[in-house]
């Protein structure tokens, strides 16, 4: 008896030992206190493993380049005078969004929104009208481009910059929803009506309860609780990417630069790609190859019977043609794109201030902040369609501050009672508070319309049958990649597969 109670003091004592051992917990380095632990208060710190690449999206490891026209201005616009600026690490869609795509989401607000708010299902469609001209007949293409399943994977087109947007948000609701329901966190509920569907802001403040499968443990409680932004697990929001963005994406400089250690681009990009022609250059069977779809001449959408250069007279399908270094497709060609940039020719004003405005350069920032209330100071409540409510920040607090002192700033030095300039829209001028930057040309356009640095406008209200869109999400963290969950890193330059060209 005596044998056995020793010998099992002696376990007891040696699992203490090794938990001890074992379960060391990591200690915060400015206070000592153990983070993740019920006794010292159970504060969390999450083991973050790098941000998770979303559907579609490619990384765009960030740098600095030039931006803005490199070559002869052909139009005297003289509106993108090269300037040197650095853009952040962010993704970008590695296709631009198809119909099928968005007819899903016209689907989906339909099916959640028409019983009670038709309207905004109605906001969403795309204009096919786009497509009638009066001394053509392209009537056919009204009916059938957007639904017809032959042009399922074809680029949507007849869509606004506003409705662009919106298909953003709306992205980033399913995208964060599926992540849930994939981690096992809330059942799928496809069946969402009005404001009752899954928003992520709003599930975030508490305000969205869905069906719970099986919440996060809470370790300062010792029960469960929701996903928090401190998780790490959801994905920042899709937006539309920045010109500056677009630009440096569309230009692919990975594949020109020296070596690794040489902080030196070895030659500068007309297009997406090397060399100053449109047509695959290397010796192999691809030589003379169309790298984009475009407009050659008058007249001339797609070259001649039996020998047909960039197979399409109207919008090709979004994986068609070479994709540029990062991997994108139809950065040049195609159909042009909505950025989130509000329109502005360059100014000498402009000039004298880029010093400090070189660090992710954009024009259209409407700082804006939750609408909270007024007795508990929380977020107020979300609004009919389940979304949180905002508000202009407020221009008392504002004042106080030494980086921004007004709210809206999209005419900051251009446009603005400061710069003296007036654009007088509709007298001697097309530029307006409306009008948003498209760039890449497209099927419609000539060649050089196809640099990354040209640029153009149209009113965020209006679309084309020439203009589509892709979406970008901010890097949050490294401006690397290595520490993607998904093994995305750039360690060597996209290879364009070749089963594009058969």
């Amino acid at each position: 008896m005596k044998k056995s109670l020793i010998h099992g003091f002696s376990l007891l004592l040696f699992g203490l030992l090794m938990a001890s051992c074992g379960g060391k917990k990591e200690r915060s380095a400015t206070t000592n206190w153990q983070y993740n632990d019920q006794q010292w208060g159970g504060f969390e710190k999450v083991d973050y493993e790098g941000q998770a690449t979303g559907p579609n999206l490619v990384p765009v490891e960030g740098g600095t380049f030039t931006m803005g026209l490199t070559d002869q201005d052909v139009t005297y616009e003289w509106n993108n005078v090269a300037r040197r600026v650095t853009v952040s690490s962010f993704y970008m869609d590695e296709t631009e969004i198809a119909n099928i795509d968005y007819r899903w989401y016209l689907w989906w607000t339909q099916n959640t929104f028409g019983e009670t708010y038709p309207e905004v299902w109605k906001r969403a469609l795309p204009d096919t009208l786009v497509w009638r001209e009066e001394l053509e007949y392209n009537e056919p293409l009204v009916e059938t481009y957007l639904r017809h399943p032959a042009f399922d994977d074809y680029p949507v087109v007849g869509v606004s910059w506003n409705q662009a947007t919106e298909y953003c948000k709306w992205r980033t609701d399913r995208v964060n929803e599926m992540i849930l329901i994939e981690k096992g966190i809330i059942d799928p509920t496809p069946d969402q009506k009005n404001e009752n569907n899954f928003n992520t802001e709003a599930y975030l403040v508490g305000q969205y309860e869905p069906s719970v499968r099986k919440n996060l443990p809470d370790i300062r409680t010792g029960g469960e609780r929701s996903v928090r932004l401190e998780d790490g697990i959801l994905l920042p929001e899709y937006r539309l990417p920045t010109e500056a963005e677009w630009e440096f994406a569309a230009l692919g400089l990975l594949g020109n630069q020296a070596t690794s250690k040489d902080e030196l681009i070895t030659d500068r990009r007309i297009y997406p790609w090397n060399g100053n022609t449109v047509r695959y250059q290397k010796r192999n069977k691809y030589q003379g190859k169309m790298l984009a779809n475009f407009k050659r001449g008058g007249g001339d959408y797609g070259g001649m019977a039996g020998a047909l250069n960039d197979k399409a007279f109207t919008p090709s399908p979004v994986r068609s043609n070479w994709p540029n270094d990062y991997g994108l497709y139809n950065m040049a060609g195609n159909v042009n794109e909505w950025t989130a940039d509000l329109f502005r020719p360059m100014t000498s004003t402009d000039l004298r201030d880029v010093d400090n405005h070189d660090l992710n350069p954009y024009r259209g920032n409407t700082f804006m902040q939750k609408t909270l209330d007024p007795v508990t100071g929380a977020p107020a409540e979300k609004d009919s369609l389940g979304r949180l409510q905002y508000e202009l920040a407020d221009t008392t607090t504002t004042a106080l501050r030494d980086n921004y002192k007004r709210p809206e700033v999209y005419n900051y030095l251009d446009g603005d009672k400061e710069s003296l300039v007036e654009y007088r829209y509709g007298l001697s001028s097309l530029v307006s508070d409306k009008a948003r930057v498209f760039k890449g040309g497209s099927w419609a356009d000539r060649a050089w319309w196809l640099s990354p640095g040209a640029r153009r406008f149209l009113e965020q209200d209006k679309s084309s049958r020439a203009i589509g869109f892709r979406c970008a999400m901010t890097r949050t963290g490294s401006p690397t990649f290595n520490d993607d969950p998904a093994g995305n890193t750039f360690k060597t330059k996209h290879k364009s597969p070749k089963r594009r060209y058969k």
